[in-house]
């Protein structure tokens, strides 16, 4: 009896006949024996064909089979260490569901302006099915972690009267009644408000930036986690935001080994993360490391990305630059009791050349102090509400945002952000 089976779980049918329902990626012939390399969106399979084996009419339909036909395969299985997925089938039927012909993304080299003008028909193939799935299993993880640690998902608005962080480059619309609004930046002061009701809380969603940003850490929509935590300090902000990330790459790790194989990482890295203290440097010890190296990086500036590259390549870990100067940070970020001219917060950044993957930190929870900031950067009645929060029942509170398609990269090892979402939202392309 057949059984209809999946490719990623073959093993389970050993010696026995399946069916799988998918499609030919490409296929290979020589004299009497021909190779079906098949998928069917849980993985990659070879299967193989002798002509001694089968009808003369089977063997001609899989050696006329062209890129892309969907398919319906029998075969009995049996297992092959030489195979990526460890096992093979011996093909004993192929029933054609639908020819496709001219499929445009061939076995050749394609550049990448091409692949992303067919980014609906590259995410089918092996890499790119890769670093979606691993996506997948990073917002499982993080969602695990959050979840079996007393957090509470909340939804926070994605049109927004403002700007979270008082900056300029934010994608305005016009609401029903005519007055501006803007796609959402950060649900972080939602979460602030959230917190003092649920304790522990976090968002997860899109975010839009609408900067002028071609690099390959930039995208216009992308996706962030934002965990918010009453009664929660600088140093233990810091703390959880360790745990969290060793507990992702964990995951990858234990969930992933084929993707990871597939796209060629070197997990030794990635266990390094795991198993070692994640160092913390002031922003001024920094800045130190930055001079020393040679770079001509005056105190006061951000970091770019050679200078997080250098800072990584340090320590080969990720690292946390905490204690920045206040006044290239949010306005609402606590400052430092013994240094009120830099504040409690951190960014994380990723080891080899990744850079910051989370910026953090603890939040103003006195009064007069919030409303000083709000005075000196002149926010507007659009944030009374904010203000509000530290009249009625204010606590040292702190949170942070991971990015995760920037996570994704690093855990994958690939050189830009536009692989590691379905459709990239770019500044030089919204299509397709």
């Amino acid at each position: 009896m057949t059984t209809k089976a999946t490719i990623a779980t073959i093993g389970q049918y050993v010696d026995q006949e399946v069916l799988i329902e998918g499609w030919l990626w490409n296929k290979r012939f020589s004299g009497k024996i021909g190779f079906l390399n098949l998928r069917d969106g849980t993985g990659f399979i070879q299967g193989v064909i002798a002509k001694q084996d089968v009808p003369e009419e089977l063997f001609a339909t899989a050696k006329g089979l062209t890129q892309e036909t969907s398919i319906r395969v029998t075969g009995t299985v049996r297992a092959e260490e030489r195979a990526a997925s460890g096992y093979e089938l011996n093909v004993t039927g192929v029933e054609v569901v639908a020819v496709t012909l001219d499929y445009p993304i061939t076995p050749k080299e394609h550049g990448v302006d091409f692949l992303m003008d067919n980014r609906h028909l590259w995410i089918r193939s092996p890499r790119q099915r890769a670093i979606l799935k691993i996506r997948a299993e990073i917002i499982r993880g993080m969602r695990d972690y959050l979840d079996n640690s007393g957090f509470t998902q909340i939804d926070p608005p994605i049109l927004t009267p403002s700007s979270a962080e008082g900056t300029t480059n934010l994608f305005e619309i016009e609401y029903v009644n005519g007055e501006p609004a803007y796609l959402s930046q950060s649900g972080q002061l939602y979460m602030e408000a959230a917190a003092l009701a649920l304790g522990k809380v976090y968002s997860f969603g899109p975010t839009f930036r609408a900067e002028k940003s071609k690099t390959r850490k930039h995208m216009i929509e992308f996706w962030m986690i934002e965990p918010e935590m009453a009664y929660v300090t600088h140093a233990e902000n810091m703390q959880i935001q360790e745990a969290f990330v060793k507990h992702i790459i964990r995951w990858v790790l234990e969930h992933c080994p084929q993707e990871l194989k597939t796209l060629e990482r070197d997990t030794e890295q990635l266990w390094k993360v795991v198993n070692e203290k994640f160092p913390v440097i002031t922003y001024k010890e920094a800045v130190q490391i930055l001079q020393d190296k040679g770079h001509d990086f005056p105190y006061g500036e951000d970091f770019g990305a050679p200078h997080e590259t250098e800072l990584t390549n340090h320590f080969d870990l990720p690292v946390f630059v905490e204690k920045w100067p206040a006044d290239i940070k949010a306005f609402y970020m606590q400052p430092d009791p013994d240094d009120p001219t830099v504040v409690l917060g951190a960014d994380l950044l990723a080891p080899e050349g990744y850079g910051e993957i989370i910026g953090g930190s603890q939040r103003i929870h006195d009064y007069d102090l919030l409303k000083s900031r709000y005075e000196e950067h002149e926010l507007g009645e659009s944030y009374n509400w904010y203000l509000d929060l530290r009249q009625y029942g204010t606590v040292p509170h702190s949170g942070f945002g991971i990015g995760l398609e920037r996570t994704i990269a690093w855990i994958c090892g690939i050189d830009h952000v536009r692989e590691t979402i379905m459709m990239p939202r770019l500044l030089y392309r919204l299509y397709p």
